[in-house]
């Protein structure tokens, strides 16, 4: 099986992790625990006080004589009376009486025990759960702000490119407290690594404008000097040299002109069928594929998508001038197709024919000035921008480029973008392929 090495993965391709119990539910089970445990320990001392004291108060039955009747009446008639006697009171002597009264006290005791324990227990469920829910509600308010940061980095992790999102800003406000000062910090750190890509941006669009300059006025003076009457043939061949020279350095600043502009996010967009551009491409490429001696083979099936049609030519050609002049001397061929996916998505893929791609080399071709035999020699087939440039063109337009090596040599290069299905019916109205003018 030909091993896969993606160049730009969506954020789908990353593999999901096992969900975890999240901190909200974790903060919840907590504070119910500790609000549990702390009610069963209360409930457990106020049985044990409630016991003893109980002990302490046990119902005694006091039997006592005395006499009834009159003065003249010398008969004396037992007659007994109940007292009910706390701790400290008199030693009486045992009696049937005494004994059930004992026997009703414990009772009463147990049921009143009993009666403690299995109310407090229901009152600890019904008082434990509205705890549960109001620890549930304080750990939502609690995290609220942690959910603002994870939302906002995730939003900027997900973005196409590096420094896309890098504007946006949590400014959390509240509390000068820990959460509070963790987002100002975040924000900072967004606030300098947006300055920072923008000024890189810029410096890039600003040197290479500065630069086509003094190329451009080079050039003339070459031309003007290898085309006199008196110049010499070393003259004459001197001046190609220079022309060559020139015109690979004016490539390299028209190729970190397109980088720095297909790095920004592509605000309008426009229906753009991929099949028409590949039909252009190939067209434009064949002089060159006849020179080298390759072979351009299309397949193009629709593909509507929506951008910038510009910057998806580009893309396209720099494919097929890659897979032309990274190619095998003669007998070689290229082979571009698009075609719509049953996914929602539509695809460009150039396969060619050449060297044989380590897999671990494809990850590099894909940054700026990088080359697999990291040549750098001024006849260099190219500046080493053209799989960049795609890149930043795919992202741009929320697309991802995959790239495998070719059994036998050469590069299976994909581009995936999304599909549009209003594009076709925008370009091609009642099914018809001419595109209206006008």
């Amino acid at each position: 099986m030909t091993p896969t090495v993606r160049a730009a993965a969506a954020p789908a391709d990353v593999p999901a992790r096992p969900r975890r119990m999240s901190l909200r539910v974790r903060l919840t089970f907590t504070y119910a625990a500790l609000f549990v445990v702390a009610g069963v320990v209360l409930l457990g001392v106020t049985y044990v006080l409630f016991t003893q004291k109980v002990a302490e108060g046990r119902v005694k039955v006091i039997s006592t004589t005395q006499r009834t009747g009159g003065p003249g009446n010398g008969a004396a008639q037992p007659s007994e009376r109940y007292m009910i006697d706390g701790p400290g009171g008199p030693p009486t002597a045992g009696s049937q009486l005494e004994r059930l009264a004992r026997e009703q006290s414990d009772r009463l005791r147990e049921a009143a025990a009993t009666s403690l324990i299995t109310q407090g227990a229901v009152a600890l469920a019904v008082v434990g759960g509205a705890a549960t829910g109001f620890a549930w509600l304080i750990a939502g308010r609690t995290l609220a702000p942690l959910h603002r940061v994870t939302e906002t980095a995730r939003r900027i992790a997900a973005a196409p490119a590096a420094d896309r999102g890098l504007h946006e800003r949590i400014a959390l406000r509240g509390p000068d407290d820990e959460v509070k000062e963790l987002a100002d910090t975040f924000d900072s750190m967004l606030e300098r690594l947006d300055r920072s890509f923008d000024g890189q941006r810029r410096f890039v669009a600003n040197a290479s404008h500065e630069l086509r300059t003094p190329l451009t006025l080079g050039r003339a003076l070459v031309e003007l000097a290898m085309h006199r009457r008196s110049a010499s043939p070393d003259v004459r061949r001197l001046g190609e040299s220079l022309l060559q020279i020139n015109a690979r350095h004016e490539r390299l600043i028209d190729g970190l002109l397109l980088l720095a502009r297909s790095d920004h996010e592509i605000t309008e967009r426009a229906p753009v069928d991929l099949a028409d551009v590949v039909g252009h491409v190939t067209a434009q490429t064949e002089a060159e594929a006849r020179e080298t001696g390759v072979r351009v083979h299309e397949q193009a099936d629709e593909a509507p998508t929506s951008g910038d049609a510009l910057l998806l030519e580009r893309l396209v050609q720099n494919l097929v001038e890659n897979g032309i002049r990274h190619n095998v001397p003669d007998g070689g061929w290229v082979r571009v197709s698009s075609r719509t996916r049953g996914d929602g998505m539509v695809e460009v893929e150039v396969a060619n024919t050449g060297p044989v791609v380590p897999p671990y080399e494809i990850a590099g071709l894909f940054e700026p000035f990088r080359r697999m035999n990291r040549d750098r020699v001024v006849d260099a087939k190219g500046a080493g921008l053209g799989l960049s440039i795609v890149r930043s063109i795919a992202r741009a337009h929320g697309g991802a480029v995959t790239a495998v090596p070719r059994d036998g040599g050469g590069l299976v290069v994909t581009v995936t973008l999304p599909a549009e299905p209003g594009a076709a019916a925008a370009l091609y109205p009642a099914g018809s392929r001419t595109i209206p003018v006008g």
